[in-house]
């Protein structure tokens, strides 16, 4: 029975070490201003409707090719 409890004793304190050193980590980030973020978002909203269009397109034509030859 101790040796669970010193297992666990010890998960614990490697987990509570473990978050200690991501909170210095995070400290450290350069986090984008709130411009940044909303700019970059818009352009992968923008680049995802170009690229649905594009390949709602080629299917589309792809769909009208195959109805032709099968025809």
């Amino acid at each position: 029975m101790g040796a669970v409890v010193a297992r666990v004793q010890g998960w614990r304190a490697s987990t509570v070490q473990f978050l200690r050193e991501v909170w210095v980590e995070l400290k450290k980030v350069n986090w984008p201003q709130r411009k940044e973020v909303m700019g970059s978002t818009a352009v992968v909203i923008l680049a995802s409707f170009a690229v649905a269009f594009f390949l709602g397109a080629v299917d589309l034509v792809l769909q009208w090719a195959l109805a032709a030859v099968i025809r």
